[in-house]
């Protein structure tokens, strides 16, 4: 366990730098294209389309692949070098169909970092420390979130639009020198996809559909997750467009504000989560994070004042600072012993995706035939069916061996 704990610093410096990779360029390459390349909108919105498509069909198998193989760190290595292929060479890509392809190859590289990290994180520290490890780990991932979109502004605004390119590069170059620190034999590869020591191993290919199906709380928890996403996706957008109707000079301005505050927020909630997940248990943390959802999306509706929207949008850094952290736990309790662990987060990443995906499609018809308010009730109307099925469907999933022994008053405690 001593030398788990020695590779903390490697796993804080893994998830700060992979923090900006894992997501991609997201809306700094439609800025690029807008205003560097000239691009249409419908093209731009296409080309990302089908970054986000690949990203989705890719999660299941990148779970499998992590799964399957015991060379972890080389998944990762492999798929930042072609994070950082792919920023490097976008500026000199012609046409849309070059542009196209490499993004769908980083949006499906893309999708193996938050199953390779979990997979990496439980084959270190064991399953009884993952709780407090994940959400360190979380916290290190939204702090190098907000540390990326800050640097990538003033980058920006010192260098322009294609500075960005390079800052993710050099993240990306950073994410793998932190991967090398920690060695090949530190990764317990049977623990990290899952398994435990007293069970008997399985046939080594995973089958994730009939994992996935045979458990229903799982069922029931990847519906729920679909649900927060849906709920959640299209709710920072929808304030970035109120944003800038109220004025067009510091709608950007506004909307990089309410990015980093709620990351920084997401720092300390993730902490607490991680800290406390073992000891409150999954539930009542994770129904917290489910609560806050549809209590922003009514509040969206009371005022446009920008710094209302603003404050109220310091709200996701609490529910999804949680969710964040409680996330890979709640799977890695679900399959523990199965060796399906990391499949079945790809499996329901998949699921995530397909409902933040129909979100803005879906949010955006209603801004259209009925207002912002009623996007914004309709997105908190879905979240709290998601919390009521959360709350009366989902038990409770931390193992009772984790949870923290009550001695009574005057005891004796064995040294």
């Amino acid at each position: 366990m001593a030398q788990a704990l020695g590779y903390g610093r490697s796993l804080d410096g893994l998830n700060f730098f992979l923090a900006d990779v894992r997501d991609g360029l997201g809306p700094y390459l439609a800025i690029y294209l807008l205003t560097v390349q000239h691009w249409d909108e419908a093209s731009i919105g296409l080309v990302m389309s089908i970054a986000g498509i690949a990203g989705i069909v890719a999660q299941m198998p990148a779970g499998a692949l992590v799964d399957a193989s015991r060379n972890k760190r080389g998944i990762v290595i492999a798929a930042a070098l072609l994070v950082t292929l792919g920023s490097i060479t976008l500026p000199f890509l012609p046409g849309f169909t070059l542009v196209a392809l490499m993004q769908a190859i980083t949006g499906a590289a893309g999708a193996v970092f938050q199953p390779a990290v979990a997979a990496i994180t439980l084959g270190i520290v064991g399953p009884k420390a993952f709780a407090r490890r994940v959400g360190r780990n979380e916290s290190f991932n939204h702090a190098g979130n907000a540390t990326a979109a800050a640097l990538a502004g003033g980058a920006a605004y010192v260098f322009g639009p294609i500075a960005v390119f390079w800052l993710m590069t050099a993240m990306a170059v950073a994410s793998v020198a932190a991967m090398l620190t920690i060695p090949a034999k530190a990764i317990d590869h049977d623990t990290a996809r899952g398994l435990v020591k007293d069970q008997a191993h399985d046939d080594g290919h995973p089958s994730g559909i009939a994992a996935i199906l045979a458990c229903r709380p799982l069922v029931i928890f990847a519906i729920c997750a679909a649900m927060f996403h849906f709920a959640n996706a299209a709710m920072l957008p929808l304030v970035g467009q109120k944003l800038a109707l109220q004025d067009k000079n510091l709608g950007t301005t506004l909307m990089s504000a309410c990015i980093v505050a709620a990351q920084l927020v997401m720092v300390p909630v993730a902490m607490l989560a991680g800290a406390k997940a073992d000891a409150w248990g999954r539930k009542p943390l994770f129904l917290a994070g489910f609560l806050i959802l549809p209590i922003r999306g009514v509040l969206y509706t009371l005022s446009d004042d920008p710094f209302w929207l603003v404050g109220v949008q310091l709200l996701d850094g609490v529910g999804a600072g949680l969710y964040g952290a409680l996330f890979p736990l709640v799977v890695a309790d679900l399959t523990r012993g199965t060796g399906r662990f990391n499949v079945s987060l790809g499996a329901i990443g998949t699921m995530q995706g397909v409902g933040a995906a129909l979100s803005t499609a879906v949010a955006g018809a209603v801004v259209v035939n009925a207002g912002y308010s009623a996007a914004f009730l309709f997105l908190a109307g879905v979240a709290g069916v998601a919390l009521l099925l959360f709350l009366f469907a989902m038990p409770e999933t931390r193992p009772a061996e984790f949870k923290p022994s009550r001695i009574t008053p005057g005891t004796p405690v064995t040294p």
